[in-house]
């Protein structure tokens, strides 16, 4: 089969050329080199992203005053939403000392995800799988060391194999079940529920724009094309909405996990 290909396009004339490889749309080709490290597009985007959170942070706070203005204010408000989700998760007691902590994975992954619709860059990263995965490894070793600290290595373990109030017959089934629920499905779970509604998002904007794009011409067309014009305000919205849901989720779950591991089942 000849990679070439004459198509007779409605209202294209004819395309001769090859078509690009489905593959193109995944690959990130290196854009700087240092040493052994390469820095890709996916990988500015996080620096810049990080940048403008930590700007905006350190602005905050760099000479807070009693009456905040609308800066500090807006940052207030989100460490006191991730304090309360500490608070009201892991326990008055413990939980104040997650609150940065969490907070660092809540502005991280919303700063992230906010790359979707930024003009220019309408790239997320945590759309590329390495970034949910890091952050649910550390989650996965930040709950895992908590719960060490907190009931020692055996008491620990013991606890995850040997849930209390379970009749000893049972442990042969559930044993296997808590040690894979707790040891592997968790991190999984975090990493895949992040990807996945990230790459279904960023396709679902893409799909949009580009429908505009070709379908709003005065041709025959056009309807399609004023119909994706008119969603996309909808369609926006609704990912603003999945942004700022898969930020909490991703840090209410993991004050949920170090809270089973701050307080075991009795």
């Amino acid at each position: 089969m000849t990679p070439f290909l004459a198509v007779e396009v409605t209202y294209g004339g004819e395309f001769e050329g090859a078509l690009d490889n489905i593959n193109a749309l995944f690959d990130m080709p290196t854009l700087v080199e240092l040493g052994p490290l390469s820095i890709n597009r996916t990988i500015l985007i996080a620096f810049l992203m990080t940048g403008i959170a930590a700007f905006l942070f350190f602005r905050a706070f760099k000479s807070p005053t009693v009456v905040p203005g609308k800066l500090q204010s807006a940052c207030e408000m989100v460490i006191d939403f991730v304090r309360g989700i500490a608070v009201d998760i892991i326990g008055p007691v413990k939980g104040p000392k997650f609150v940065p902590l969490l907070t660092t994975f809540f502005v991280f992954i919303l700063f992230m995800n906010l790359a979707k619709l930024t003009p220019f860059l309408m790239l997320p990263p945590t759309s590329r799988i390495a970034f949910p995965l890091v952050l649910a490894v550390t989650a996965w070793v930040i709950y895992v060391s908590v719960g060490i600290r907190e009931q020692g290595f055996g008491g620990y373990f013991k606890e995850l194999a040997f849930p209390p109030g379970v009749p000893k017959a049972l442990y042969l089934i559930l044993t296997p079940i808590e040690l894979i629920s707790n040891l592997l499905l968790r991190p999984f779970t975090l990493m895949v529920r992040l990807f996945a509604n990230m790459v279904a998002g960023h396709i679902l904007v893409v799909i949009t724009l580009v429908t505009i794009h070709v379908f709003l011409y005065p041709r025959p067309g056009l309807p399609v094309g004023i119909l994706a014009l008119l969603a996309s305000p909808v369609v926006f919205i609704f990912e603003l909405f999945i942004i700022a849901l898969q930020a909490y989720i991703f840090t209410m779950l993991t004050a949920v996990y170090i809270s089973s591991s701050v307080e075991p089942a009795h």
